[in-house]
């Protein structure tokens, strides 16, 4: 029992599974907002324009006495869009981020020596093939 709680411990102190943890409680909190945003900004607004019709309470009646809730499945579709276009835009900005770090040239780590033309560190001052001595700017 004492290897799966050490186990258990592992995993749940590993970093991708506290960024994971931390992720999906900013995400709860995000659809908070997103859902307060259509349902008290984006509703009432789109309410007024159909004439005072709240879209929540949309629906069919069926002859059983049932209601399909066509307004709550709209609010619904238009609460996903949201996410969905802000995590576009989110995830465009890192892919954006990471193509441009991807492009930075990294620093050369070696310098072709102007006399003798071989492949040399670049800190060298030195050439340690033909020993010509060599400007810092080289």
């Amino acid at each position: 029992m004492n290897g799966f709680v050490k186990e258990f411990k592992e995993f749940i102190t590993r970093g991708n599974v506290m960024d994971m943890a931390v992720g999906i409680i900013i995400g709860g909190a995000f659809t908070a907002i997103v859902t307060s945003l259509v349902e008290d900004i984006i509703m009432p607004i789109i309410s007024l324009v159909s004439g005072g019709i709240a879209i929540d309470e949309w629906g069919i009646a069926l002859a059983g006495g049932g209601i399909i809730g066509i307004g709550k499945f709209v609010q619904a579709i238009i609460t996903f869009l949201l996410i969905a276009l802000v995590l576009f835009c989110i995830i465009k900005a890192m892919n954006k981020l990471r193509a441009k770090k991807e492009e930075e040239p990294e620093a050369a780590a070696t310098k072709e020596c102007p006399f003798c033309k071989s492949e040399i560190p670049v800190e060298a001052t030195r050439c340690p093939h033909c020993t010509s001595e060599l400007s810092k700017e080289k």
